[in-house]
């Protein structure tokens, strides 16, 4: 409720969660997080709080340098996200800013 309430937009990926259950070794841990009721619980307090919330789609947000656009192909486990631009950032905050980027569009 607090990340709603304090906020005048939240912007989230939005997932296929039914897509992301089928990989076996993810799938008690994505059921179990409730990514979905997240999401719902998401929308539902910003239209209780009268705050904007966009779901934004998930292509290429941790892949795009946040920086200059660029991609830069990497797996999920690496760490840092390292551009020819000069960008260096943890993965999670790249994506997070190409996120605010897609949402305020």
């Amino acid at each position: 409720m607090c990340v709603v309430k304090s906020n005048d937009l939240v912007a989230f990926e939005k997932r296929q969660v039914k897509n992301m259950v089928k990989n076996s070794k993810l799938a008690k841990s994505i059921s179990d997080v409730s990514w979905s009721l997240f999401t719902q619980w998401l929308e539902y307090l910003g239209k209780i709080y009268g705050r904007v919330t966009v779901p934004v789609a998930l292509q290429y947000t941790s892949q795009d340098c946040s920086s200059c656009g660029e991609t830069v192909k990497k797996s999920l486990t690496v760490r840092t996200h390292i551009c020819q631009c000069g960008c260096i950032l943890d993965p999670d905050h790249n994506a997070a800013i190409h996120i605010l980027s897609k949402a305020l569009k």
